[in-house]
């Protein structure tokens, strides 16, 4: 029988503890001893992407703590009952199924004499034809032409991975000759947003999908109504331009205002949802769905190998215990994604809302406050941009945060220079291999301004070059790391209440409903 158990109350956590001065990263890593660590501590992902873990403050005594802690918090099989259908959303009395949209991980889940299985991969051959009889002309524009546009209207989960995912894959679907459609987003319920995209797109020649699982969210349908507006004004009928993402039983579903409405449901959360009709649709539209089904293999190959119960064979798990370690015992509150492919360059803003979403609680699953430190403050950007930003910080602040670099020997579009010896690609790498070893080692130095402490813990995902099953391999990674970090916090990692509270109280305030801080504050924007 599975036990959800508080950290503080396994005997592994308190093993873990004693381990806090185990490694001294620059001692471990100088010389040959760091060379016998890059070959040592690092285990395979899917994909043909490699996890590497040699720049971390851990060792054989620490990865063993840390695997009695898996076996002691029973990991796996917490991850088992969120995949057979299991109630683990404890705060919405849900299940968390969004592993099923890309694969049959163990049982069949059937609710309400529905196979849930069967009802994703329908929604994905529904989305495969509509893609294809867009993309072939059979579904066109008032005037018989085809779109040459996709536009997804939505906010949070909506936005932030299919966004991440489409930037990702763009300049390799133009490589390898499967780029079919251009695709735009609007997420933001400031005019400017929706004005900027519509003003850079023919409008005429554009489908516009709109994505709400309720039907009802408010900034996605403030923007609805913005699109609906310019293609009026352009004397284009709005239900020959626009389709649907949402629930079966939300007002969406079966509306004439939209050519078609494509399903998920509420087992879906919006940050897990890139791999549903959520990112099914705009990614088919824009790639094509061989694409889409070869991103969502590279996410079904990594769910696999995160039912490994030894974390040496597990990324996803050793990279979450890794982390907790970090948290809570070492200290550290902050982690940094560093993605060196500007083809990434969104990826950490979706990390951003998976992990501060899923983790940012105070309370464990019975709603009963916690003792100790849980989800930690994520940010990024791409290589090497952010080494001319805030890598100072990274190298001499006075918090040590640890980075999670990600890196691919080749680019994407393969055009290069080389300049003074070297392609920028070859510079690119080079910048990553440099910034893992200087954080690590640091440097002395008699100018204190001069002075690197080091110690500062890195690890690398890496690859030969970002592909679709690449892709999916990373998000699933990530996805199934945020999940086992959850469960060894003893989290609900899938409700928000959170993002809640202030949709509330906006909605007050524009209905004039207010009082004291929000009345002056209302009064100082002029609202």
């Amino acid at each position: 029988m599975i036990k959800y158990t508080n950290m503080d109350e396994l005997k592994a956590f308190n093993a873990l503890k004693a381990l806090k001065d185990e490694v001294v990263l620059k001692d471990v890593m100088a010389g040959e001893k760091g060379a016998e660590r890059v070959e040592k501590y690092k285990v395979s992902m899917s994909g043909g992407l490699l996890f590497s873990y040699a720049a971390k403050q851990v060792d054989d005594k620490v990865i063993d703590t840390l695997q009695a802690f898996a076996d002691e918090a029973m990991l796996t099989d917490k991850y088992a009952a969120l995949y057979n259908g299991e109630i683990v959303n404890t705060g919405e009395r849900r299940r968390v199924l969004h592993q099923l949209t890309r694969g049959q991980l163990g049982e069949d889940v059937v609710i309400d004499g529905v196979n849930k299985r069967e009802f994703y991969v329908s929604q994905q051959n529904r989305i495969k034809e509509f893609a294809d009889k867009v993309h072939n002309g059979e579904i066109v524009n008032e005037k018989g032409e085809k779109f040459t546009t996709a536009v997804q209207i939505g906010i949070g989960g909506s936005d932030l991975g299919p966004r991440a995912m489409y930037i990702a894959l763009e300049n390799w679907a133009k490589k390898n000759g499967c780029f079919k459609m251009e695709a735009k987003f609007i997420s933001n319920v400031d005019p400017d947003d929706a004005a900027g995209v519509l003003k850079g797109i023919d409008v005429a020649h554009s489908i516009f999908i709109l994505v709400s699982k309720s039907g009802t969210t408010l900034e996605t349908l403030t923007n609805e109504s913005f699109v609906k507006d310019a293609l009026k004004k352009q004397e284009l009928d709005p239900s020959k331009h626009m389709i649907a993402v949402t629930s079966a039983t939300s007002p969406l579903a079966g509306n004439s205002d939209y050519l078609d409405a494509f399903f998920m449901d509420d087992f879906i959360g919006g940050r897990y949802s890139s791999t549903s009709s959520v990112g099914g649709a705009i990614l088919s539209l824009a790639f094509g769905p061989d694409i889409f089904a070869r991103f969502l293999n590279g996410a079904a190959e990594e769910d696999k190998l995160s039912k490994n119960t030894d974390i040496r064979k597990n990324p996803a798990m050793l990279d979450a215990l890794i982390g907790v370690y970090e948290r809570n015992v070492l200290d550290m509150a902050t982690t940094a994604v560093l993605p060196y492919s500007q083809a990434l360059s969104r990826f950490p803003a979706h990390l951003q809302q998976l992990d501060m979403e899923s983790n940012g609680k105070s309370v464990n699953r019975e709603g009963k406050p916690v003792s100790y430190k849980t989800g930690p403050v994520i940010f990024g950007e791409p290589g090497t941009n952010g080494q001319h930003s805030f890598y100072q910080l990274l190298h001499q602040g006075t918090d040590i945060i640890p980075l999670q670099f990600i890196g691919f020997k080749d680019s994407q579009l393969e055009t290069d220079v080389n300049i003074e010896d070297s392609t920028s690609q070859q510079k690119l790498k080079a910048n990553v291999v440099a910034q893992i070893v200087a954080f690590a080692l640091g440097m002395d130095n008699d100018n204190p301004n001069k002075y690197f402490e080091g110690n500062r813990p890195s690890s690398i995902i890496l690859g030969d070059k970002l592909t679709p099953e690449a892709l999916g391999a990373i998000l699933a990674h990530f996805e199934n790391k945020v999940m086992f970090q959850g469960f060894a916090w003893n989290l609900n990692s899938f409700d928000q209440e959170g993002v809640q509270l202030g949709k509330v109280l906006a909605k007050k305030v524009l209905s004039g409903n207010t009082f004291g801080a929000l009345k002056a504050y209302s009064y100082l924007l002029g609202i």
